[in-house]
This record gives C-alpha cells, sequence and structure tokens, in this order.
C-alpha cells in the first residue's frame, strides 16, 4: 500500500515567494506575516522548488 502525501509548502526560487496549502480553499496561497501578503514579484513566472527530487509517494509501514 502506498500513501500519497502532496507538498504543503512552496517557495519560488527566482524571487523569493512562499505559498502554504489552504486545505478548504484546495489550493496554494501566498504566505502571510504579521496579516501581510509575502507575493514576492506579482510579475515573476515562479520557478517552484517542488521537482524531481520530491517524492509524494510513502511506503506504508
Amino acid at each position: 500500500m502506498v500513501t500519497i502525501n502532496p507538498p504543503t509548502e512552496r517557495s519560488c526560487e527566482r524571487c523569493g515567494r512562499e505559498d502554504m496549502w489552504d486545505a478548504e480553499k484546495q489550493t496554494f496561497v501566498a504566505k502571510t506575516d504579521n496579516g501581510a501578503s509575502e507575493r514576492g514579484n506579482p510579475h515573476c513566472l515562479h520557478e517552484w522548488d517542488i521537482n524531481g527530487k520530491y517524492n509524494p509517494l510513502q511506503p506504508e509501514s
């Protein structure tokens, strides 16, 4: 049996934007710091740090 463990956070390698997974909205949202959104560069073509090294499959023990 295998469990899929999707990422819960990501960051842009170009502008530094950090996103967190919002389970209620079922999407990533920009991380906030003291209520202020950390959106990074709004014109950036984000290069997320989730790549081929990330493996969402985890075998159950």
